[in-house]
């Protein structure tokens, strides 16, 4: 005997599956560089939001907000494998990210004033270069932002 499936039954099924299987659109996420954070007006140079967790396959976008910034990935402090970057001051600079690991960068004019962030890509592997990106040596203010990150990172279970 044939199956015999109407119109509503399909979409009925296609609206179900739809709920249950997690979208294969990767996300651009924007972060700003600014002079001075619009919320704490004592916080200056930095990158908003200070950590940003994604997916394989999304895209950050560094916003240039405000001008005189750039974002430059720190030496040993992202994924064996993975390419440097370097934006270029005043510029928008967008980056897709593939491989799970964490991602420390920077803007060059500003960095020894604490102007660095992370970027953590979910996934298998994703902490596997952290010890090594930990281990590398800040200077100035940079320094005190990279212990708060660590810190928070933990604290908030971004790695788990």
């Amino acid at each position: 005997m044939p199956l015999i499936v109407d119109r509503r039954t399909v979409l009925a099924g296609m609206a179900a599956l739809s709920l249950t299987r997690p979208s294969l659109a990767a996300t651009t996420h924007d972060i700003k560089m600014l002079n001075v954070d619009p919320d704490d007006r004592k916080k200056r140079m930095i990158f908003l939001p200070l950590i940003q967790t994604v997916e394989p396959g999304d895209s950050v976008r560094f916003v240039a907000s405000d001008k005189g910034h750039n974002s430059v990935s720190n030496k040993g402090m992202i994924p064996e494998g993975t390419e440097e970057w370097k934006g270029k001051i005043n510029e928008e600079l967008t980056l897709t990210f593939e491989k799970p690991g964490v991602y420390g960068y920077r803007c060059v004019p500003h960095a020894a004033i604490g102007m660095v962030g992370l970027i953590i890509v979910r996934g298998d592997g994703m902490t596997d270069n952290l010890e090594a990106a930990k281990a590398v040596r800040q200077r100035g203010r940079a320094k005190k932002i990279w212990e708060e990150i660590w810190a928070t990172v933990e604290s908030e279970g971004l790695l788990s």
